[in-house]
């Protein structure tokens, strides 16, 4: 038997049913669809956080006040003592630190004039912009302390500028923020959302300042950024010990962006491994759709299997011609899902336009390859049943 003549049988059996063939193909494109469209989203958004962890550079350690285990009354019953601004100019000082950037976050009112504006306010230090890799479209950035105290300078986002001051220059004028009087010194460029959060409606204000505005003890966290002379492990060591000394208790938190990527990706992973088991069902029910339809395929044609043994047939042919249809079921169910998946990309663009998603060429052939495997294990069984029918008895099924 010529491989063309094979090919010809197999196609000529599936148009022969082509309802029956298409609900066959259904149930594996659908699971094809869901795994690739999910991997799919899951690609890009992993692609998407590291991206917005890049803008912040990649040499980065987070000190952030109170331990992240504890045990016992202790812990629930213990003080922690805040991390100071103090705190950070110490930190300042370590070989290799390249900026440090105190926070304090809040919500706060900001008034310019009869408008009013409630918005997040930023506590931060002089080094931020430096540190954050932000740029300015006028003015500059918040000042080093004198005397240590800063001076009564705020920085405004760029949607924040605009619902104040329209197209005129903010530069010199005096906003309120949370009651407290400021001089606008910069307008940050536009930057847009990152990680969901809009940093463009966002004021600047110093850190001392922010500590009184919010009524803080302490700092919400340290941010340090060190260059290419020394590694994360090795600086966070330096910052444990210098904290230590200083408190005379660890009683803080150290994240690295590394550790912070590695959260990331095992949150991903998990989130990944649920998507792969839905689709994994989707691809079970297609699988139990082939093996039942080759089944009773295998039950109907025992006539034609028959005459194909009694013409000299051998039962390896019969087993890849079966094998073969269960094949090109499932291939063709993979190409429909690929469609599919397109299909549902194209509506997902339109309705969330901001949702990221990357597309791996590899992954769409891997999706193939499942989809080929799954035709050729769950056709093995029908296709084998078929090879061991005896010619005489399967004639005697007309």
């Amino acid at each position: 038997m010529y491989w063309q003549d094979a090919l010809r049988l197999t196609g000529s059996a599936l148009l022969s049913r082509p309802l029956r063939s298409l609900l066959t193909l259904l149930g594996v494109a659908i699971g094809i669809a869901a795994v690739a469209l999910l991997t799919a989203i899951g690609e890009g958004l992993r692609d998407y956080v590291q991206d917005n962890f890049a803008q912040f550079g990649t040499r980065n350690v987070s000190v952030r006040p109170g331990l992240t285990q504890t045990a016992g009354l202790g812990g629930l019953l213990g003080s922690v003592r805040p991390l100071s601004i103090a705190d950070a100019d110490a930190l300042r000082r370590l070989p290799h630190v390249e900026a440090v950037v105190p926070i304090i976050q809040g919500h706060g009112d900001v008034q310019y004039g009869r408008l009013d504006r409630r918005i997040g306010i930023l506590g931060s230090g002089h080094q931020m912009a430096q540190a954050w890799r932000f740029r300015l479209a006028l003015g500059e950035f918040l000042p080093e302390p004198r005397d240590g105290r800063s001076p009564p300078y705020v920085v405004l986002g760029h949607t924040l500028r605009e619902e104040l001051f329209g197209a005129a220059n903010p530069l010199g004028q005096m906003v309120r923020v949370g009651g407290m009087r400021f001089r606008v010194i910069g307008v940050m460029e536009e930057k847009g959302r990152l990680l969901g959060f809009d940093i463009d409606d966002i004021a600047y204000i110093p850190v001392d300042w922010a500590e009184n505005l919010f009524n803080r003890s302490g700092l919400a966290k340290i941010n340090v950024v060190f260059n290419g002379g020394t590694t994360a492990l090795a600086l966070s060591e330096q910052i444990r010990r210098l904290l230590i000394e200083r408190h005379g208790d660890e009683d803080f938190s150290l994240t690295t962006q590394d550790d912070m990527l590695r959260s990331l990706d095992r949150i991903l992973a998990i989130l990944s491994l649920a998507i792969g088991a839905l689709g994994g069902i989707s691809l079970l029910v297609g699988a139990v759709g082939i093996l039942t339809i080759m089944t009773t395929t295998v039950g109907e044609r025992a006539a034609e299997i028959g005459l194909l043994r009694a013409i000299g047939a051998t039962p390896r042919q019969v087993l890849g011609l079966f094998l073969g249809e269960a094949l090109l079921l499932s291939v063709l169910g993979g190409v429909l899902g690929l469609l599919l998946m397109a299909l549902l990309l194209v509506v997902l663009h339109l309705l969330l336009p901001g949702l990221p998603l990357a597309l791996q060429p590899l992954f769409l052939l891997l999706a193939l390859l499942l989809a080929a495997l799954i035709g050729v294990f769950a056709g093995i069984a029908p296709a084998r049943r078929a090879a061991r029918l005896q010619p005489v008895e399967a004639l005697r099924c007309e």
